[in-house]
Protein backbone atom coordinates (compact mmCIF):
# COMPACT_ATOMS: atom_id res chain seq x y z
CA UNK A 1 0.00 0.00 0.00
CA UNK A 2 1.45 3.46 -0.66
CA UNK A 3 1.35 5.77 1.83
CA UNK A 4 1.38 9.65 1.42
CA UNK A 5 4.62 11.95 1.90
CA UNK A 6 4.06 13.27 5.30
CA UNK A 7 5.45 16.72 5.13
CA UNK A 8 6.85 18.16 8.93
CA UNK A 9 8.06 21.73 9.20
CA UNK A 10 10.62 22.48 12.08
CA UNK A 11 11.26 25.95 13.05
CA UNK A 12 13.38 26.79 16.66
CA UNK A 13 12.75 28.97 19.07
CA UNK A 14 15.14 30.95 21.76
CA UNK A 15 13.81 30.69 24.92
CA UNK A 16 15.37 32.44 27.98
CA UNK A 17 15.17 28.71 29.62
CA UNK A 18 16.79 27.21 26.45
CA UNK A 19 16.16 26.54 22.44
CA UNK A 20 12.83 24.74 21.73
CA UNK A 21 11.96 22.56 18.83
CA UNK A 22 8.45 23.81 17.06
CA UNK A 23 7.42 21.10 14.27
CA UNK A 24 4.05 21.56 12.19
CA UNK A 25 2.19 19.38 9.48
CA UNK A 26 1.45 23.08 7.55
CA UNK A 27 -1.76 23.35 9.10
CA UNK A 28 -1.59 22.62 12.95
CA UNK A 29 1.65 23.09 15.78
CA UNK A 30 2.27 18.77 16.24
CA UNK A 31 5.20 19.04 18.51
CA UNK A 32 6.58 21.63 20.61
CA UNK A 33 9.79 20.44 23.30
CA UNK A 34 13.02 22.12 24.55
CA UNK A 35 16.03 20.69 23.01
CA UNK A 36 19.21 20.07 24.70
CA UNK A 37 21.07 17.42 22.28
CA UNK A 38 22.70 18.96 19.80
CA UNK A 39 22.49 16.37 17.10
CA UNK A 40 18.77 17.27 16.95
CA UNK A 41 18.77 20.72 15.87
CA UNK A 42 18.01 20.31 12.81
CA UNK A 43 18.68 23.81 11.20
CA UNK A 44 15.51 23.43 8.50
CA UNK A 45 13.57 26.58 9.28
CA UNK A 46 9.98 26.65 8.30
CA UNK A 47 9.09 30.27 9.80
CA UNK A 48 6.77 30.77 6.68
CA UNK A 49 4.23 28.30 7.80
CA UNK A 50 1.18 30.05 9.65
CA UNK A 51 1.08 28.08 12.63
CA UNK A 52 4.85 28.28 13.07
CA UNK A 53 4.67 32.06 13.07
CA UNK A 54 0.97 32.08 15.24
CA UNK A 55 3.18 29.70 17.66
CA UNK A 56 6.64 32.23 17.53
CA UNK A 57 4.31 34.86 18.71
CA UNK A 58 2.58 32.86 21.42
CA UNK A 59 5.89 32.31 22.71
CA UNK A 60 7.04 35.45 22.59
CA UNK A 61 3.94 36.57 24.63
CA UNK A 62 4.20 33.96 27.32
CA UNK A 63 8.13 34.52 28.10
CA UNK A 64 7.48 38.41 27.69
CA UNK A 65 5.06 37.61 30.84
CA UNK A 66 2.17 37.81 29.11
CA UNK A 67 -0.68 35.76 29.14
CA UNK A 68 -1.26 34.69 25.62
CA UNK A 69 -5.18 35.03 24.42
CA UNK A 70 -4.94 32.44 22.04
CA UNK A 71 -4.01 29.42 21.39
CA UNK A 72 -1.99 27.95 17.70
CA UNK A 73 -3.93 25.13 15.73
CA UNK A 74 -2.91 22.27 17.97
CA UNK A 75 -2.82 18.56 16.80
CA UNK A 76 -1.41 16.28 19.62
CA UNK A 77 -1.50 12.43 18.35
CA UNK A 78 -1.78 9.94 20.58
CA UNK A 79 -4.50 7.30 22.04
CA UNK A 80 -7.80 8.32 22.94
CA UNK A 81 -6.88 8.12 26.65
CA UNK A 82 -3.65 10.29 26.02
CA UNK A 83 -5.63 12.74 24.20
CA UNK A 84 -8.24 12.97 26.85
CA UNK A 85 -5.55 13.82 29.62
CA UNK A 86 -4.12 16.29 26.94
CA UNK A 87 -7.36 17.75 26.88
CA UNK A 88 -7.80 18.16 30.67
CA UNK A 89 -4.47 19.57 30.32
CA UNK A 90 -5.39 22.51 28.36
CA UNK A 91 -8.08 23.50 31.13
CA UNK A 92 -5.20 24.07 34.07
CA UNK A 93 -5.17 28.03 34.15
CA UNK A 94 -1.98 30.16 34.30
CA UNK A 95 -0.60 29.79 37.77
CA UNK A 96 -2.31 27.28 38.62
CA UNK A 97 -1.56 23.64 39.07
CA UNK A 98 -3.34 20.20 39.29
CA UNK A 99 -1.86 17.11 40.47
CA UNK A 100 -1.61 13.64 38.94
CA UNK A 101 -4.37 12.31 41.53
CA UNK A 102 -6.92 14.79 40.37
CA UNK A 103 -6.74 14.10 36.90
CA UNK A 104 -6.71 10.69 37.06
CA UNK A 105 -10.35 11.06 39.69
CA UNK A 106 -11.93 13.00 36.52
CA UNK A 107 -10.98 10.36 34.09
CA UNK A 108 -12.36 7.51 36.52
CA UNK A 109 -15.71 9.40 37.22
CA UNK A 110 -16.10 10.07 33.03
CA UNK A 111 -15.44 6.24 33.14
CA UNK A 112 -17.57 5.24 35.40
CA UNK A 113 -14.34 4.10 37.26
CA UNK A 114 -14.05 3.74 41.53
CA UNK A 115 -10.34 4.94 40.84
CA UNK A 116 -7.71 5.40 37.82
CA UNK A 117 -4.19 4.96 38.23
CA UNK A 118 -1.95 8.10 39.17
CA UNK A 119 0.73 6.11 37.56
CA UNK A 120 -1.02 6.21 33.97
CA UNK A 121 -1.83 9.72 33.99
CA UNK A 122 1.58 10.26 34.26
CA UNK A 123 2.10 8.11 31.85
CA UNK A 124 -0.16 10.28 29.18
CA UNK A 125 1.22 13.62 30.58
CA UNK A 126 4.73 12.41 29.83
CA UNK A 127 4.03 11.74 26.88
CA UNK A 128 2.61 15.17 25.49
CA UNK A 129 4.34 16.51 22.09
CA UNK A 130 3.58 19.74 22.78
CA UNK A 131 4.78 21.19 25.97
CA UNK A 132 3.90 24.33 27.18
CA UNK A 133 1.03 25.12 25.55
CA UNK A 134 -0.46 21.94 26.35
CA UNK A 135 0.74 22.84 30.18
CA UNK A 136 2.08 19.38 31.48
CA UNK A 137 4.34 21.42 33.70
CA UNK A 138 1.54 22.89 35.55
CA UNK A 139 0.97 18.68 36.83
CA UNK A 140 2.14 18.40 40.28
CA UNK A 141 2.18 15.85 43.10
CA UNK A 142 -0.38 15.35 45.58
CA UNK A 143 2.13 16.26 48.02
CA UNK A 144 2.94 19.54 46.35
CA UNK A 145 6.28 18.47 44.56
CA UNK A 146 7.84 19.08 41.59
CA UNK A 147 8.20 15.84 39.67
CA UNK A 148 8.20 14.02 36.04
CA UNK A 149 8.93 16.96 33.35
CA UNK A 150 11.04 15.85 30.29
CA UNK A 151 12.33 18.76 30.18
CA UNK A 152 14.07 19.13 33.61
CA UNK A 153 12.40 20.02 37.22
CA UNK A 154 14.51 22.92 36.99
CA UNK A 155 12.65 24.06 33.86
CA UNK A 156 9.58 23.24 35.70
CA UNK A 157 9.95 25.35 38.57
CA UNK A 158 10.75 28.66 36.47
CA UNK A 159 7.99 27.99 33.90
CA UNK A 160 5.35 27.80 37.35
CA UNK A 161 7.27 30.76 38.58
CA UNK A 162 7.17 32.99 35.50
CA UNK A 163 3.05 32.03 35.04
CA UNK A 164 2.20 32.47 38.91
CA UNK A 165 3.97 36.47 38.59
CA UNK A 166 2.10 36.59 35.40
CA UNK A 167 -0.98 35.62 36.86
CA UNK A 168 -0.23 38.14 39.78
CA UNK A 169 -0.03 40.17 37.73
CA UNK A 170 -3.23 39.97 35.78
CA UNK A 171 -5.59 40.05 38.91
Amino acid sequence: MNHPLKTEYYSYYGSPLGEILLTSDGESLTGLSFIDDDLLKKKLCSEDIVVIRDTILWLDQYFNGTIPVFTPKLKAEGSTFRERVWQILLTIPYGQTMTYKQIAEIIAKERNMKKMSAQAIGNAVGHNPIGLIIPCHRVIGSDGSLVGYAAGLERKKKLLELEKTMSDRHR
